[in-house]
């Protein structure tokens, strides 16, 4: 079995910490925001324009460290995926969740392995099957579209014996169909991006515009001697 180590990567590791640091602090955020802006704390609504400026600058730095160091990402990516294949084994309930995980990705992409079918070639079980299974995530046909994880048989092995060439499944790596995925679906990523960009930035100014309004009340408040 694969031990916890094999399956993450620093930089994976890295990315989720901060997802996950980010999430806390929109969280508090929000709820500070909207208590600075009903009771009209200045202090508050100081606070609520940091973070909102530390999770956009966060965003930024997080978009580029993914743009130049795509190609890193992708080397561990595939080590972290090589071992999941390698690995995988419907009877692990240990490994259920992150194996769920890639047969779904299989399934949605229309694809099979990280560079292509070869790669299941290294797993152990199919091995030891003499390769008369495949993984049904990867299929093609039609009659396995109801089975979603494990493995499938073939149905007329050649000499009790086959290879991924004779499994009847998508040709395509998920590496490439993810590339693929992402170009395709490029302006309507950006245009997310932009949109919470914008949505921010709002923020800030309309924080920084409550902040100077209190600011001038109180000012107006104050009695002169």
């Amino acid at each position: 079995l694969l031990a916890p180590t094999e399956m993450s990567s620093p930089s994976l590791k890295t990315a989720a910490y901060v997802l996950i640091g980010v999430g806390a602090l929109t969280m508090l955020m929000g709820f500070l925001g909207c208590l600075g802006a009903v009771n009209e704390i200045r202090c508050l609504l100081g606070l609520y324009f940091t973070c909102l400026m530390v999770i956009l600058i966060t965003q930024v730095a997080a978009g580029l460290v993914i743009y130049f160091q795509k190609e890193t990402l992708k080397e561990e990516l595939s080590h972290i995926v090589g071992n999941l294949i390698e690995n995988y084994d419907p009877l692990n309930d240990d490994e259920r969740n992150l194996q769920d995980a890639w047969d779904y990705v299989q399934i949605q992409i229309a694809c099979c392995g990280w560079t292509g079918a070869k790669d299941w070639e290294k797993n152990e079980i199919l091995i030891n099957q003499s390769m008369t299974e495949y993984p049904c995530s990867c299929s093609n046909s039609s009659k396995d579209f109801q089975v979603d994880s494990g493995f499938c048989k073939l149905d007329v092995p050649v000499n009790g014996t086959a290879t991924y060439a004779d499994w009847p499944v998508h040709e395509q790596g998920c590496m490439d169909g993810v590339e693929k995925w992402l170009k395709d679906n490029l302006g309507v990523i950006l245009g997310v991006c932009t949109g919470v960009a914008v949505v921010e930035l709002l923020g800030m100014i309309l924080s920084i515009s409550l902040c100077k309004n209190i600011h001038s009340e109180d000012y107006t408040k104050v009695p002169k001697s």
